[in-house]
């Protein structure tokens, strides 16, 4: 039996922060060390953090990234290393002695990864295929690389590429396992949305099967801006079957030994010759170790971490978005207002998981709309969570306003302009406490209000980082009620989760007076926003054209509204912001 002992170093990087990166990628390689790994593999641009933006238009930037990969090449002793880093020049990186220092617009700008041995580096490999879709933006920043190296550690053939490479089914992978690779090493930056998981784990076995290699599939872990990093390393066998898992939104290092002699048993000589065929570009084979050491000891085998459910996984990333958002921002502390409503229950509960009670406030704001049960809940549900409260009522101020304004909207009756004033002095008070003590507004809306601009600019609207921003309403309750499984008693009341939605600007308010009902809404939404779908597919689909037209009416009026709003955290396959850019001055309408 011929073993290669491969450790994944599932982590969590910070864009920009350079030195805190290496110093990481350093305590991660003595741990891989201490296992006796042939080779540690570490996520898609690990140096830099991904992704690191317009950070990669500036010249230094870039030099300190390749000052910090000259640190963590220090550090390889007695273990190969692949490492995620920002690459320059057009030929192999091998061949550059000195960190550049030029100006970064004579040279090509590459997503690479270093092959590190023995305290040099001995080639990088440049990701050949940019995405340019969704929350990606490579080709604005990267040219796509043309080399395709093997490299041979300790008498196992190795296949080194990038994230997207490894999703086409003509990718390098295929020449690599061509050129004799019996394992692939993949380094990702792959964010999280609902259901990706699976399907990148199918892909990955088809992968697997079809090129008869090992698949080792590193991904990057935690919260960048709108973006959370799920983790979920993976290796796969020749067969496609999944040997080891990571942790699910946890940093974790994975090591394993991968018997590589059972690669060349399945590859049967007309297979070969297939495979052989097919591969039309051309690899370069770099010698690392070629002769192997076998090994002493008791074989390091599979395990890994449980696979999570649909809900279970979203929980997780918003919880990781708000833990990241805070930390890498330096926050202390957040605000939240509570109103006794079942979304701001919710990101309550989740900031209190991510942060610890201590670093939570609720601050309630009754006005003269506010019932005595929405009060009642959102004590509560602040007494459960163990979170401090403040209480500022804006009945006084809400009637100063009015008073302020009687003369300019004398002769007009209330509309929704005083509904809105309530609104807009929460948001002022927030971002007073904001201000005066320094903590993080995290605002309260949901998708579905997003979408359709139910929601008050500089109001409700005002904060930080909204959490929930990308949970459609019917999925805040499911959240709810998982997290009120999820522990030794219920932290969201019941009746929060009972009553009908209202945002008690004025009597007997309901949201259904203003929108169709959520479970009818939020169907038609995913349709629109997440799907593309016109308004006749809508229809087809089972649903009321003048229910439709209106929807989709709300969506396309409110652009203006969500170009203002905070970032949030992205759950679903096409949320708002990087993933649907729409112009706001738009004559055209998909009805």
């Amino acid at each position: 039996m011929r073993i290669f002992r491969i450790a994944m170093a599932q982590m969590n990087a910070t864009v920009g922060d350079l030195e805190g990166n290496v110093r990481a990628i350093v305590k991660w390689i003595k741990e891989a060390k201490k296992a006796k790994a042939d080779l540690i593999a570490f996520p898609e641009l690990a140096v830099t953090g991904y992704p690191p933006e317009d950070l990669l238009l500036m010249p230094r930037f870039l030099e300190l990234n390749r000052r910090a990969l000259d640190e963590v090449v220090s550090h390889c002793r007695a273990i190969a290393a692949v490492v995620g880093y920002v690459g320059q020049g057009a030929s192999s990186e091998s061949k550059l002695k000195e960190p550049i220092t030029v100006p970064a617009a004579r040279y090509e700008v590459h997503n690479a990864a270093a092959v590190i041995a023995d305290q040099r580096l001995v080639t990088s490999y440049y990701k050949r295929y940019l995405p340019n879709y969704g929350v990606f933006d490579e080709s604005r920043y990267f040219c796509p690389g043309r080399g395709i190296p093997v490299i041979v550690l300790n008498g196992t053939t190795v296949g080194v590429n990038i994230c997207e490479d490894i999703w086409l089914p003509e990718g390098p992978h295929r020449a690599q396992a061509a050129a004799g690779a019996e394992v692939i090493v993949n380094i990702n930056a792959s964010p999280f949305h609902l259901a990706k998981g699976r399907f990148r784990e199918q892909m990955l076995a088809t992968r697997a099967r079809d090129n008869g290699v090992i698949v080792t599939y590193t991904n990057m872990v935690g919260g960048q801006d709108e973006l959370v990093f799920d983790g979920n390393s993976l290796i796969l066998d020749q067969a496609g079957e999944v040997l080891v898992r990571g942790k699910a939104f946890e940093e974790d290092l994975l090591v394993v030994d991968l018997d590589v002699a059972a690669v060349g048993r399945s590859r049967i000589p007309h297979a070969r010759k297939r495979w052989l065929g097919q591969a039309k570009t051309r690899t370069e084979r770099i010698v690392v170790s070629g002769a192997y050491t076998p090994r002493r000891g008791a074989p390091i085998l599979p395990g890994g971490a449980r696979v999570l459910e649909p809900l279970e996984e979203v929980y997780s990333a918003l919880v990781l978005g708000v833990r990241d958002y805070v930390r890498k921002n330096r926050f202390r502390r957040v605000l939240i207002g509570l109103s006794g409503g079942v979304d701001s229950s919710l990101t309550a509960a989740i900031a209190v998981d991510a942060l610890g009670g201590k670093n939570v406030l609720g601050v309630l704001m009754p006005s003269p709309h506010t019932s005595r049960e929405s009060r009642e809940d959102a004590t509560e549900l602040a007494r459960r969570l163990r979170i401090e409260t403040r209480t500022i009522p804006i009945t006084r101020i809400f009637k100063a306003y009015l008073q302020s304004l009687s003369e300019v909207f004398q002769g007009r009756r209330p509309d929704a302009t005083e509904e809105n004033i309530q609104a807009r002095i929460r948001g002022n008070l927030m971002m007073a406490l904001s201000n005066k003590f320094g903590y993080l507004v995290l605002t309260t809306g949901n998708k579905s209000e997003m979408s359709v601009g139910y929601a008050t600019l500089y109001g409700d609207m005002a904060g930080g980082f909204a959490v929930i921003k990308d949970v459609p309403k019917t999925m805040v309750y499911e959240l709810a009620r998982l997290r009120n499984r999820g522990g030794a008693a219920a932290v969201i009341p019941k009746r929060v989760l009972d009553k009908a939605p209202s945002a008690e600007l004025k009597p007997d308010q309901r949201d259904e007076d203003s929108l169709p009902p959520y479970p009818l809404l939020d169907p038609i939404l995913q349709a629109h926003v997440e799907e593309d779908r016109s308004l006749d597919e809508i229809v087809r689909m089972g649903f009321d054209r003048e229910t439709v037209s209106k929807v989709i009416t709300m969506v396309d009026r409110s652009e203006y509204k969500r170009r203002q709003a905070p970032i949030g955290i992205k759950i679903t396959h096409r949320a708002f912001g990087k993933d649907r850019r729409m112009p706001i001055t738009n004559q055209y309408r998909n009805v």
